[in-house]
């Protein structure tokens, strides 16, 4: 008898670890008014969430809840399996953008494993900050609305984001995550807000998102690896970047990069790797643009190792020691607004090797486009638009 009871006693705990708990973020104390600080109540939520083993829900309902200082989730003594974000409402920053402006991030996850976030919307109320920036007066530099920091099993899907001070979205250090379905908005003019940036990070897939901004839709730093993009569409913005790479001499390098049925509107450039004109051990390679329709895009396809934005403060008397090395070009189609659709200014000490240029179509005003390159050991198969330039 006592040897049933002490099995049943175990199968109830084991069925106890199985379950999830749910927390609903008004029921600890936030209110949904968008006026008064709900960071307490999100801290209190994630906090009891870490301290079981169990599987944890946290429940944003409809309404806007304000976040007014910098936030950190960290997961470094969670007990949790699995923690998730339901997001039905709006979570938002401070109009004075002084109260985050100078902090890394504004919402910032750290050393989780298994977190999910799942629709909702995070309004950083960032054009106060772009506006500073552009009248030339003294300002912070702004903050990422959303940071994730050496965590793993990462999952953010169809979440929005709006207005954010700098970066969108930043994953570091990651390995395994997917960001699907988001949508991502900020004027054409704001200044570095990219959409989506990769840093340090393996295994990452980005799907079905819409991204709009004032910088590079998908930004792809240094020490990336194993990286897919597909069905993002991308504009206003400056397109989807590999770079940029080289500013430091013992730098990481990027490889195994997928970019595939990518739409581009209006943007700024369309599928691009840059790096600075300066000494470094880092490198591009394995990399896959294909499937690729462009929309009245400045410079569809560009590689650029003299890069340095406003051509301001640039290297003087270098150039770029960064190995890009095996890309393939395929199926990229549309129209340019430029003469020049494709663009392939590589490295005189590290000329660019193995790109292979097939099936490409890019029109400017109704005719072939042109296409420019320098220092490129490249293949173009069947009979490309623009003509070659190799």
């Amino acid at each position: 008898m006592v040897i049933k009871h002490i099995i049943l006693l175990l199968f109830i705990i084991f069925q106890h670890s199985l379950s999830k708990v749910t927390y609903n973020l008004v029921n600890l104390g936030a209110k949904n008014n968008g006026l008064v600080d709900t960071k307490d109540a999100f801290l209190k939520a994630w906090n009891l969430s870490c301290a079981f083993t169990s599987p944890a829900i946290i429940n944003v309902p409809t309404g806007k809840y304000l976040i007014a200082s910098a936030v950190l989730f960290s997961g470094q003594t969670c007990k949790s399996k699995a923690i998730t974000f339901n997001i039905s409402g709006t979570l938002v920053a401070p109009s004075s953008y002084n109260a985050i402006g100078n902090d890394e991030v504004w919402i910032k996850f750290q050393r989780v494993n298994h977190l999910t976030i799942t629709g909702g919307t995070l309004d950083a109320q960032g054009a106060p900050l772009w506006a500073c920036k552009s009248s030339g007066k003294t300002c912070p530099n702004g903050a990422t609305t959303l940071g994730i920091y050496h965590s793993q099993n990462v999952v953010i899907n169809k979440l929005r984001s709006l207005n954010s001070q700098m970066f969108h979205i930043l994953l570091y250090a990651c390995t395994n995550a997917k960001v699907q379905g988001v949508s991502i908005l900020a004027s054409a003019s704001s200044p570095n807000t990219d959409g989506i940036h990769l840093q340090s990070s393996t295994n990452i897939t980005i799907l079905s998102s819409k991204i709009s901004t004032g910088d590079d839709c998908v930004s792809i730093g240094p020490g990336n690896s194993n990286i897919w993009i597909e069905k993002v569409v991308c504009g206003p913005g400056h397109g989807i970047s590999i770079g940029s790479l080289g500013w430091e001499l013992e730098e990481a390098g990027v490889q195994n990069v997928t970019v595939k049925t990518a739409t581009f509107v209006g943007t700024q450039n369309g599928v691009r790797i840059k790096t600075w004109a300066r000494r470094s051990n880092g490198f591009v390679k394995d990399v896959v643009f294909e499937q690729v329709t462009m929309v009245n895009v400045k410079t569809p396809i560009l590689i650029d190792q003299n890069y340095c934005p406003s051509n301001e403060n640039c290297p003087e008397g270098q150039v770029s020691e960064v190995k890009i090395s095996n890309v393939l070009y395929d199926d990229i189609h549309g129209t340019s607004a430029t003469q020049v659709a494709v663009k392939l200014d590589c490295s005189t000490k590290s000329p660019c090797s193995g790109i292979s240029l097939q099936n490409i179509k890019l029109v400017y005003n109704g005719q072939p486009a042109n296409s420019s390159c320098s220092n490129a050991v490249a293949t173009a198969y069947g009979s490309p638009q623009p003509t070659s330039c190799m």
